[in-house]
């Protein structure tokens, strides 16, 4: 395959091709060494390698294609070594489908209080016991290269729309620099190396970014920097920008969303795959995800006595099941039962999204696919 401009994929045993579009949105099929991600796809999140209280046995009877896991974190605990002893991720934590790491760019640069830029890359405290380290393109492309992932992440400045022009703008130029360095620094072929698109929501910034990375060369892109605090409407209208500046043939992703209706809006313009930690952290609070991005809280007391299933229209296994009202004890008692139940049927939520998303494309009736998910929006409890 070969992107805009003829440039083949560096990546050996990777393809991405567009299969079917309804308007802007987009039906693909990525082939990777461990296996085929059908698009558009949700991404559950295994932080330090596990979907938290899902095993992946459940994942794969969820319907998940792709997990994604943490680099920051794993780079600290257990440690690179530990993992590559194993094999790689898929050995440690037994999941033999396709796998994507971040480059631990967002967890550094969540660390206001002890992080300090350097032109090579990031200075901070570990969040485990406080010792310095130093994060750059180089060391991202390393442990990501001894923890196997098939899909892994350029090295990146996350600067969210709420930031000053200068500070989007600052990182916007780290992000290109840090983005090159990446490159020359990736040396496995089987993994598919994404460069990140910053700029927050500012158009002229924007176009920027995506016209540098674009111009370094990358298997796939990501537009990063957003449902980080911007007013939703600014969200979509940069990522309606993005499907029209960055190449047609490649991959993109769209990082950390996971509201049912923000899902469907991105996929409305041009996104393929995304992540969220919100189904699994929803489910340890009580929180019930339903289609249309309402939601029920099993704390409420009306659902004490309440023998219906969670969601009638769900069919993962907590809901062809347990009653509410068993959930809601589970839950109020603090039984750990809880939290898995719930997770499980919060990420059938969002994989059956996607799927049911695809199969809309595919039929050219996405169009009313979004009106059916809005409309299912102001439910909840």
């Amino acid at each position: 395959m070969t992107a805009a401009g003829g440039a083949p994929m560096r990546a050996e045993g990777f393809s991405f091709a567009v299969e079917a579009r309804d308007g802007a949105a987009r039906a693909g099929r990525l082939v990777t060494p461990h296996g085929v991600v059908e698009t558009p796809c949700f991404m559950p999140v295994g932080t330090k390698a596990s979907v938290k209280a899902v095993e992946p046995r459940e994942l794969r009877e969820l319907g998940a294609q792709v997990v994604l896991a943490n680099t920051y974190h794993l780079f600290f605990r257990p440690g690179t070594e530990t993992v590559a002893a194993h094999g790689g991720l898929h050995g440690f934590m037994r999941w033999d489908g396709p796998i994507l790491t971040d480059s631990g760019g967002f967890q550094v640069f969540s660390l206001e209080g002890t992080r300090m830029l350097r032109d090579d890359g990031v200075e901070f405290s570990s969040v485990y016991d406080g010792s310095r380290h130093v994060f750059t393109p180089e060391l991202a492309m390393r442990i990501q290269e001894d923890l196997g992932a098939d899909i892994v992440m350029a090295f990146d400045q996350c600067a969210p729309g709420t930031l000053s022009r200068d500070d989007v703008e600052a990182a916007v130029e780290r992000t290109t620099c840090w983005a090159a360095a990446c490159k020359e620094a990736h040396g496995r072929r089987d993994q598919l190396l994404v460069g990140i698109v910053q700029g927050g929501v500012d158009e002229e910034l924007r176009r920027r970014s995506a016209a540098e990375i674009t111009g370094v060369g990358f298997d796939a892109y990501a537009i990063g920097g957003l449902s980080v605090g911007e007013r939703g409407d600014e969200m979509l209208a940069t990522v309606e920008l993005m499907d029209d500046v960055l190449p047609a043939d490649r991959l993109r992703y769209f990082m950390g969303i996971g509201d049912p209706l923000g899902i469907v809006e991105v996929i409305a313009r041009g996104v393929d795959i995304f992540d969220c930690v919100l189904p699994t952290r929803m489910a340890r609070t009580g929180t019930a995800l339903l289609r249309g991005g309402g939601r029920l809280n099993l704390r409420n007391a009306r659902f004490g006595a309440d023998l219906g299933p969670l969601d009638e229209s769900c069919d993962c296994y907590t809901c062809r099941t347990f009653t509410r009202s068993y959930l809601r004890h589970l839950v109020t008692q603090k039984e750990m039962l809880g939290a898995q139940l719930l997770s499980l049927h919060n990420l059938r939520v969002l994989l059956r999204l996607t799927s049911d998303a695809r199969s809309a494309i595919c039929s050219g009736r996405f169009a009313e696919f979004v009106s059916d998910v809005a409309g299912r929006g102001s439910a909840g409890g």
